[in-house]
Parts: C-alpha cells; structure tokens; sequence
C-alpha cells in the first residue's frame, strides 16, 4: 500500500523541509545512484537506502569526523550501517564523502572483485568499519567500539580520544537477540560515546512489522537506561542534525527513533515489501526521478555536489591535523603508536614443572593470562559470568558506569552473543587485543560473531574452557562433542587444544601473535604435565603438530590433541614395552598444521603408516591426516551425568582402547 497523501513528508522537491537546495541535491543523488545501481546489477536493497539519505547525508556533512583521505585515521568517528542490506547507502555516502570509491566503483555495484560487494566489508571497501549483513551484529560491533574509545581516553586521554560512534539499525536488528544483549551492556555501562538511529519503517520481507513486533522500542531502550529521542519526519534534516547534538550533549548512549518511508518516493513501491529487496524496476525508477525532479542521466552527480564532495575532503584533512598535532604533543605519544600499531613486547610467561598429577589446563591458561595483562596493557575483555570456571582475571579496572581506572575487565554477564560480537568491535577500533570465554559447549552463541571475526581477519580470543566429557557431572547439556569439529570448520580460526600446562603457554604466545581470531579450549580435571627431558619440547605448539616421542622406525602413529593426548602416551608406552616402535602426535592447531609445508607434515603423519586418534569429541574432520589404516577413539553421540573418571571408561576413551586399536592395526 502506498502512502496517504496527507503524510506528514509526502514528496515534493518544493516543499521538502527548509533543507538548502545543496543538501537536498545530495540527498537526491544519494537515492538516485541507489536505484541505478541496484537494477544495472539486478540483485539488492534500493528502498532502505532511499528512505535513509538524509539522515546519512546529515551524518557524513554536518555531523560525523572523518579523513577521506585517510580512511583509517585513529580520531575518526566511527560509523556502522548494522543493516549491511542496505549497503547503497554507505556506498553513495562514501563517494559523496571524498573517500576512494568512484561513481564507477558503484556502477559495479554487487560484481565480481568489485569494492562494492552486496553488503559492506570492511577488507574491500575504503571507509567501511565493520563487516554487516547478519542482522544485530553491527550494534554489537558499535557497543563494543564504544568500550575500546572508553578504554583508550581512561589510558591516554580523552583529549585524542574522545571518537563518537554513530550506528544505523533497522527493525530487523532490533528483533535480533545479539542487539539487545549488547543494548543492554551498553545502557548499563553508560556509553554515553555511542548512538544508534533506529529506521523505523514498519517493513520486513514478509509484509508490515507488526505481524511480528509489537512491542514499544524506544520503552525498551529506556529500560536500558539508554536516551531515548524520536523523529518523525525521516526527511527532515534539521530534526536529524538536531537529534544528534543531542546526543553529543547527553551522557548516555542515545537510541533516535526515525520514522521513515521504506522507498520514498517512489510513487507505487513505497511503504511496500516490494521496494525492501528487489529493484524498483525502469518504470517505477523513471516514475521517482520524475517525481524529484531529476533530470539527469543514470549515476551522474550533481556539480554542487561534487563541489561539497570537495569541500568534505578538506575539511577532514584539517580535522586530521589538528588531531595530529595533538598526539606530537602528548607524552603518550609512543605508546599510543605503539597500541595502535599492534606490536607486541618480548613477553615472559610462566614455565610448569613436570608433574604426574599435573593441572588442569584451565589453571594454567589463568596464570598465564594474567602474566600477559601485567605485560599487555592492551588486553581487554572477560567472561559471561563464568570469571572463575575460566580463569580468565586479568590486573586493572572494570568497565563501570564511573571509571577510576583503566578499564580491562569486561563483566559480559550471562550474555554470550553481545560478548562476541562486542569484541569483534573492540578489535575494529583499534589498540587493544581483546578476548571472551565462556564453556565450550556455549561457543554455538559466539559462532556468528567468531565466523564475521575470521571473515575480517580481526585479533579476538576467546578462551574456552570444560572442553569435554570431561566436565562431568553437569550432564549432556553441557559436556561438549561436536564444538570442536564446528569451530575448526571455520576458515581462519585458530583452534588450541593444549594438552598440558607449557602447552597452554606456547597456544597463547602463537595465540597473541596471529593477525587474525583464535580460541583456547582448556580442561577442568587436571592432567599431567610432561617431562619435557623424556618428551620433545612443547615449541613443537607453533607448528601446530609435532611428535612428542617418536620412535627410530616408528611403525604406528598415535594422534592426540588436549587432555586424550596422555591417552595416546599411556597407549605408546605400553606398546613400547612390547617391543613396537611408536611415534606419539600432539595435535593442538589443525590451523597452524595446515600452514606447514606438505613434507613437514606427510613426514610427521605418513599415509602409509597404521594411525590412531583420539579425542574426546566428534571424529569429524580427523580422516584428512590420515592413511587408510586408521583407528579412531572418539565420542559419536552426546555424554551423561557422571564423575569424568566413570565418562572416560564408560565411553571407552581410554589409553587400553587405544592401545587395542593400535594392536589391531599392526596385525
């Protein structure tokens, strides 16, 4: 259904608001190149886009920080398009910006290696943040860069950093749980950095909002303890602008409610499904320009508008000055570039003696975590109320509503997917590595998150820790089996399974060396720590597999990663003692392995030669490093409640089963 004509903005070039003729030419090319170049390539979102020009245009020209110039200047604003469909829009402000991306750059809009891919990505196009199109995961993003600019102005000053984050949602979004898990962090921690503008056109895919959201938005945002603003005229600029000073006045994270029309003003689609995700079609895109008065060809700009296109490019190179001349000045100057660079300091982790009782891994993740805050001021972050099961406490100050310390411990509460997705945003801002932990068995509510993080190569940690049946007596529901095989199915994600305590060390050195994301998972029962004078050096952790004992003329191969590789020790010996030749695999990064050169590892784990696995999870996965004479003691179906002990023997994940697979193998 079209929109009344007594609607408070109905279309005319005329009577459009007291914007001036510039601003609305802007704002008309905007939606212009939006719906050319959504049907020259046949495929995307032009009513979002349209509807939303001028508040994305009042944010770009009158509002927002930012160098076109240099894209990635550390005292930039941030902005965050959390509904990436509608990504026309960013592109158009992006050009009309200053920044590098050409009108021909948008007539390959949605093509092959183009810089304008079907939702923004940060890794391809200048200017873009973070990469969207999940719905809720750019909020998220947006609350967590509000965290790292906090962080950052506790450590160095607010004077250089003092960056707002501007960030657009839809209704789509908001009806996203991972939005309203970090809405709810960020109104309780008062991040008074952060503003969200909510589109509230009334629109999804199958038909108006209210079949499924009814609910009264910006009460709920007021629950959180957010600023709460409406504008009713999603066409009025000075109602936009005025909406966002505002928000710069006020000390909490403010929430705009923005009513608007999805595809106006196209005179037959607007207010429609049929304007959300398709293209408007020749006769309706001839029908709108005529309708704003547009006379020009496909995908040409205005000159007024190339000439404010100009105008922005020197105005960010003087705001980019001015900034610079402040970090000259500062005293923190080193460590800033420094933070900001990412380097990393030479760093002295704890050794663990050699011990048959061992420890759990877990213990031995936490004391070197906290040896790593006390030499890494960057490191940030924390668990989803489970401090104490991961041992992940690190030195330094809480975020808190009042900060009287530098922030570094992140309280996410029982709120997984806020976790995840805020730490990808901590990591987008830029100066701090930043690491979540919950269980194991609760990475399913970080995947989302872990999967944009391997997609943007970003430096997030997470640390995982019950890894297995392991855990016990808490049951099925939280005894981990296929997480492992899920995680590891990630491409770019680094998954550690130390088997003992100095491996634990040597996962978390490679860990905070990578450029892109990684977790640790770690054990609650306690394991043995190798005597590393009988056994290789856990060094071998940075090829991803090594042998711990191997045999001159092994003729078995036994393969363990995490707390099952004492499993395959115990099998080797006992083998040994026979008289058989062995040779024993720790394997705690299928990543790091695969980035081996292929004799490196066809000489570690020969196809020729009979192989066993075992692990404590699912076998997906385990047959690409083996030979056609393989065994697996592995866990195909879900776990009970029971002591671990009874678990391991129950499910026949043992060192004796493994050692009769391997018997088996050998004739």
């Amino acid at each position: 259904m079209g929109v009344d004509g007594s609607a408070a903005f109905r279309y005319t070039r005329l009577m459009n608001s007291d914007a001036p003729l510039s601003d609305q030419a802007a704002v008309d090319t905007i939606r212009a190149l939006s719906m050319d170049a959504v049907q020259k390539a046949n495929s995307g979102h032009p009513g979002t886009p349209m509807s939303l020009a001028p508040l994305g245009w009042t944010l770009y020209s009158k509002v927002m920080r930012f160098d076109p110039a240099r894209p990635d200047w550390a005292g930039r604003d941030r902005f965050v398009l959390s509904c990436g469909h509608a990504s026309m829009l960013q592109y158009a402000l992006l050009h009309l910006g200053g920044f590098d991306l050409s009108v021909d750059d948008i007539k390959a809009f949605r093509q092959w290696h183009s810089k304008t891919p079907g939702h923004p990505e940060n890794f391809e196009t200048p200017g873009i943040e973070t990469t969207t199109g999940p719905l809720g995961q750019g909020v998220g993003n947006a609350v967590g860069m509000a965290m790292a600019a906090e962080h950052l102005a506790a450590r160095f000053g607010g004077e250089l950093f003092d960056q707002r984050i501007w960030c657009i949602a839809s209704d789509g979004d908001l009806m996203e749980g991972v939005a309203s898990e970090a809405a709810s962090i960020a109104g309780h921690l008062g991040l008074g950095r952060l503003t969200v503008f909510w589109d509230d056109n009334s629109i999804t895919i199958d038909g108006r909002t209210d079949i499924a959201f009814t609910e009264d938005v910006v009460a709920r945002f007021a629950s959180y303890g957010w600023h709460t603003l409406s504008v009713d005229d999603g066409n009025d600029m000075a109602a936009l602008e005025a909406a966002a000073k505002a928000a710069l006045a006020d000390p909490r994270p403010t929430f705009v409610r923005v009513k608007t029309i999805i595809g106006f003003p196209a005179p037959n689609k607007q207010d429609t499904p049929k304007a959300h995700g398709s293209p408007l079609g020749d006769d309706e895109i001839a029908a709108t320009k005529a309708a704003m008065g547009w006379t020009l060809p496909p995908f040409e700009v205005p000159p007024e508008v190339t000439a404010m296109r100009a105008q922005l490019q020197e105005q960010g190179a003087k705001l980019r000055a001015e900034w610079e001349k402040k970090l000259t000045a500062s005293p923190h100057r080193a460590a800033i570039e420094g933070a900001l660079s990412g380097a990393l300091p030479e760093l002295s982790l704890p050794a663990f003696e050699a011990s048959e009782k061992g420890m759990a891994t877990r213990a031995a993740s936490g004391k070197v975590i906290m040896a790593l805050s006390e030499q890494l001021e960057g490191l940030v972050g924390g668990s989803a109320d489970l401090t104490g099961s991961n041992k992940t406490a690190i030195t330094g100050g809480s975020f808190t509503r009042e900060q009287s310390d530098v922030p570094r411990t992140a309280h996410w509460g029982v709120r997984e997917h806020g976790m995840g997705a805020a730490i990808n945003g901590m990591a987008l801002f830029g100066g701090l590595r930043p690491f979540g932990a919950t269980f194991l068995i609760f990475s399913d509510y970080c995947r989302p998150s872990i999967r944009l993080a391997a997609l943007m190569k970003l430096p997030v940690m997470y640390v995982f820790s019950h890894d297995s049946i392991g855990l016990g007596e808490d049951g099925p529901t939280h005894q981990p089996v296929e997480q492992l095989a899920a995680l590891r199915a990630i491409p770019g994600f680094a998954v550690f399974r130390p088997a003992d305590a100095n491996e634990v060390r040597e996962c978390w050195k490679a860990m905070v060396g990578l450029e892109g994301p990684s977790c640790i998972v770690t054990t609650r029962q306690s394991v043995p720590t190798l005597d590393r004078t009988a056994f290789a050096s856990e060094a071998g952790v940075h090829r991803g597999a090594y042998a711990v004992r191997d045999d001159e003329g092994a003729e078995v191969v036994l393969i363990g990663t995490g707390s099952e590789l004492q499993l395959a020790v115990a099998a080797g010996e006992r083998l040994a003692s026979e008289g058989k030749k062995v040779r024993v695999v720790s394997v705690p990064c299928w990543q790091l392995f695969d980035a081996q050169d292929l004799a490196y590892r066809e000489a570690l784990i020969p196809a020729n030669l009979p192989a066993v696995v075992v692990e404590a999870g699912i076998r997906q996965g385990w047959d690409r490093y083996v030979g056609p004479r393989s065994a697996f003691v592995t866990l195909e179906h879900f776990g009970a409640s029971a002591s671990y002990e009874t678990l391991y023997e129950e499910f026949g994940i043992t060192a004796d089963a493994v050692y009769e697979r391997a018997k088996a193998l050998l004739g």
